[in-house]
Order: structure tokens, then C-alpha cells, then sequence
């Protein structure tokens, strides 16, 4: 109905007007109501109703005062139409309300089922990153929940935890890049043993890696380090040590090396459930490292390689570092093939 429709009350004339709703006469001297609209000839038209049949809407009338005609009325049909008016606006309100509540309970049970689905969503990505080593691990990254200490162990400057990984973002020097040469730590390049503990525990596994690391990162590779360190996790009197221990290492070794290089410490137990997503052969530090530590630069995973020791040879302590590089799509190397037989002593 348009806007400029307004609504009228007289006393009927003659018994000639018929009530537009149910086709009967309008007796003379009767109240009837009227819809006053323009004729698309530009004169106004008036559709007279008996009061009972009137289709009350609150876009006719909110109220008695906005009824042309009304304080022609006797005062005993001003109250009866007072009244009936107040009466179907309550009823039409009630409607509405009924309807509005309708609606946000629709929306309600909506916005519920969406926030199920989306949580069956997460909760089937979470159980296929436990069951799959495949690249495509989702984890919702957020500034926010990144920490300066890895629950109550403090971290040495630069370095941070987001849930159970420690990362070294950026190192001086270091460059997001297209080519990623990464590494295990343990075993591929530092020699180090459960058995000793202490930041300066450990000796280049090869004496050919830091000449070989500087030659990458001269041809436009960037270093990245992926290293499981359980004990992190496991030592609960004495994580302090235990963090102190393997960050030292790794930044002897950087220096040692010569070059920039970005570290992810994986410190998540093993043979739990549900798997912890960064744990390798899981491949939730590649992830994401992928999507935000390399300043959005797409990963050309031909021209990019990963070298661990954990190959699931006769006498080797896993496969984890093999089926790491096979779920992510590189090129696989173990450190002897890398950097040559020769060992440091």
C-alpha cells in the first residue's frame, strides 16, 4: 500500500456505499472507515469499509489521532472505535512479535547448525591432521595466542610459542623465498645425544655443512630447520633446561654455520590422541611455515628439498623425517648422501 494512503471515518450519508470487503450495504448514519488514496488521474478514491471489516494495519493506523474525521464522532463512537483500534493494534503487535521471534529463532537454530557444522568441520580436520600426513593441515594462526615463554619455560629473544611448536621467525639476514632447503637438527646436523644435556652438547655432524649451508643461501634458498624435541613436552620439573638446552644448541649452530636460518621446534609428545599436528612426520610446522613465515611467497616444492636422518633404514630410530618430505611433496635426502660420508669427530 502506498505511503500517501490515509484513513477516514464519517457517519454514511445514505445506505448506497458498499463495504469493500464483504459486499454489503453501509447503512445510513453507521460509522464507516475509509482508505483515502490518489487515482492514478490524480483525485482521491476512498474504499469504504463497515468498522469490523477494516483491515487494521499499523501502517494505516497507529493511533485514533491520525484518523481524518475522528473528532466529528460522538463521543460513544470515538470510545468504541478508541477501543477497537487499540484492541487490534495489541493483536497485530502480538503477531508481529510472534512472527519477529519466529524469525530469530529460525536464525537462531540457523546460526546454531552453521556453528555445528563448522565446529564437525574443524573437529574432522583435527582428526584427519591425526590420521593424515598430508599438506593440507588447517591451523588457525593468530598473533594473539603467539607467547614470549612456551607454557612456564621463558624463551631467549627473537624466538616464540604458538601452541606446541617454539619458532625462530626471523632471523638477521633471513629472506622469504620460493626455494626452501630444510633440515632436520638432530642427527642430520648437529651430533647430539639424549644423554647430555646443556647448550654446548653437541658437534657438527658433518664438517661440510656450514660451506654447503652458505652455498644455498648465496643461491637464493631459505634455511629452515623442522626438529622434534619431545622433551620439552615430557620434562615438566625441569622444561626450563630442557628449552634452554635446545634453543642454545641451535644458536650455536646458526652462528657456527654462517647464515640466517628460520627454526621450527616441534615439542609435542608422541603416541598420543588425538597426534599432535607439528610433530613430524605430521606436517603442521611446514604448514605453517608455508602460510605465515615466508611473506605469502608460493613454495615451489620441485625446486625445494628436505635432508633428515629418521629415513626407516635397518638401525635408523624412525621414518619420520622421510614420510615428512614424502606428505609435503619434496625431495628427500639423508645427511651422509647430502653432505658427504664424512663425519666430524
Amino acid at each position: 500500500m502506498s505511503s500517501s494512503t490515509k484513513v477516514t471515518v464519517e457517519y454514511a450519508k445514505s445506505g448506497r456505499s458498499a463495504c469493500k470487503k464483504c459486499d454489503e450495504k453501509i447503512a445510513a448514519k453507521c460509522v464507516r472507515l475509509g482508505l483515502v488514496s490518489k487515482h492514478h488521474l490524480g483525485f482521491d478514491q476512498t474504499k469504504w469499509h463497515h468498522i469490523d471489516c477494516f483491515p487494521f494495519s499499523t501502517d494505516f493506523v497507529s493511533s485514533v489521532e491520525g484518523i481524518t474525521g475522528f473528532s466529528s464522532l460522538q463521543s460513544k463512537d470515538k470510545d468504541a472505535l478508541e477501543k477497537l483500534i487499540n484492541k487490534e493494534i495489541l493483536t497485530l503487535q502480538k503477531v508481529s512479535n510472534a512472527y519477529t521471534d519466529k524469525i530469530d529463532r529460525k536464525q537462531k537454530d540457523t546460526c546454531a547448525q552453521e556453528d555445528s557444522e563448522q565446529e564437525l568441520s574443524k573437529q574432522k580436520r583435527l582428526k584427519l591432521s591425526a590420521t593424515d600426513e598430508g599438506p593440507e593441515l588447517e591451523i588457525a594462526f593468530s598473533t594473539s595466542d603467539v607467547r614470549a615463554a612456551y607454557k612456564d619455560a621463558t624463551l631467549l629473544p627473537k624466538w616464540r610459542a604458538f601452541q606446541t611448536i617454539i619458532y625462530l621467525e626471523q632471523d638477521d639476514g633471513l629472506h622469504a623465498s620460493s626455494k626452501i632447503a630444510a633440515f632436520d637438527f638432530d642427527g642430520c646436523l648437529a651430533n647430539t645425544s639424549v644423554k647430555r644435556v646443556g647448550a654446548d652438547a653437541w658437534s657438527l655432524m658433518h664438517p661440510s655443512i656450514p660451506e654447503k649451508l652458505q652455498s644455498l643461501y648465496n643461491d637464493g634458498y631459505k634455511l629452515v630447520i623442522f626438529t622434534n624435541e619431545s622433551n620439552i613436552e615430557r620434562w615438566k620439573n625441569s622444561r626450563q633446561a630442557a628449552v634452554d638446552s635446545k634453543i642454545g644448541r641451535l644458536e650455536q649452530f646458526i652462528k657456527v654455520a654462517g647464515v640466517p636460518i628460520q627454526v621450527f621446534i616441534a615439542c609435542g609428545l608422541s603416541k598420543i590422541t588425538p597426534e599432535d599436528p607439528f610433530r613430524k612426520p605430521k606436517t603442521g610446522m611446514w604448514n605453517i611455515m608455508k602460510k605465515q613465515f615466508n611473506s605469502g611467497v608460493p613454495i615451489d616444492t620441485d625446486e625445494s628439498f628436505y635432508v633428515g636422518d629418521a629415513a626407516g633404514r635397518q638401525g635408523d630410530h624412525s621414518d619420520a623425517d622421510i614420510k615428512f618430505a614424502q606428505a609435503i611433496g619434496l625431495r628427500f635426502y639423508v645427511p651422509e648422501e647430502f653432505f658427504g660420508k664424512e663425519t666430524s669427530q
